[in-house]
């Protein structure tokens, strides 16, 4: 089987694959003084609660953009399941071309949504991951990465609001019934929420409108992923697709691709 890991700020997302099926996905929250004996700890329960173990796994393969767990999670692959991962980078052959300036700088999980989203939908494309930050990947019709935008995410404006403001207050990220609030919590949850609503409907035409060989905002897919996208897609009628496991089915489509190379 094959174990496939998303590590990101927040959360570290697992999904352990029979052939190209999916069988079993866990997200765990990211702590960076975890040490490898702690991580194989947490991955051991969850695989026992499965019915597997370690010996059933029999490749690995992960993105990290927090670098401090890339030798992490190496470790762990070879002292528990003693294999060498497979770690996400630019510097491999995925059959995407970047056109950017820093090619060195994107992060190995937009690499992977990149890959994924234009293998399961087709291109041009456009990836919003509503996650610590609002990230917008932008996708030519060849499957290559063209750029993007990185926006506050949803938490983060929350709670740089409310802890600026000293009258203000956490509020739960609930849509309200309308956009003009009533009271101190609807003006907060409509300044947060339908604010962000606008941003990114703000920028899925901006970067639309750049895509080469792109006439109609109606040719690009724009697919949705990440811990707030539940929230905030049904509020965006550009979202076409939500898919929260585009980072994992992205590593499952690049171990093939260099297992094949």
């Amino acid at each position: 089987m094959l174990l496939a890991i998303d590590i990101s700020n927040t959360n570290i997302k697992f999904g352990l694959y029979l052939n190209d099926t999916m069988k079993h996905h866990w997200v765990v929250s990211t702590s960076r003084q975890r040490t490898t004996d702690e991580y194989a700890m947490v991955l051991n329960d969850l695989l026992q609660h499965a019915g597997h173990r370690f010996s059933d796994i029999h490749d690995l393969i992960f993105s990290s953009v927090v670098p401090p767990l890339t030798p992490v999670f190496q470790e762990l692959a070879l002292r528990y399941c003693h294999k060498e991962a497979f770690v996400i980078s630019h510097q491999l052959d995925l059959g995407i071309a970047f056109h950017i300036d820093n090619p060195w700088e994107i992060g190995s999980d937009r690499i992977m949504t990149t890959l994924a989203a234009h293998q399961l939908y087709g291109g041009p494309a456009l990836v919003i991951a509503f996650s610590t930050a609002t990230t917008f990947d932008v996708i030519s019709q060849e499957g290559n990465f063209l750029g993007g935008s990185i926006a506050p995410g949803l938490m983060i404006s929350a709670e740089a609001l409310s802890s600026a403001a000293s009258r203000l207050f956490r509020v739960d990220l609930t849509p309200p019934q309308r956009a003009l609030g009533k009271n101190t919590i609807e003006n907060m949850q409509s300044g947060i929420i339908y604010g962000h609503v606008g941003l990114v409907q703000g920028l899925i035409k901006r970067l639309c409108a750049e895509i080469p060989g792109v006439t109609d905002q109606g040719e690009v897919r724009v697919i949705a992923h990440g811990g707030l996208a539940q929230l905030m897609a049904p509020l965006i009628p550009e979202i076409q697709y939500i898919n929260q496991y585009l980072p994992l089915e992205g590593l499952r489509l690049a171990y093939n691709r260099l297992r094949r190379g």
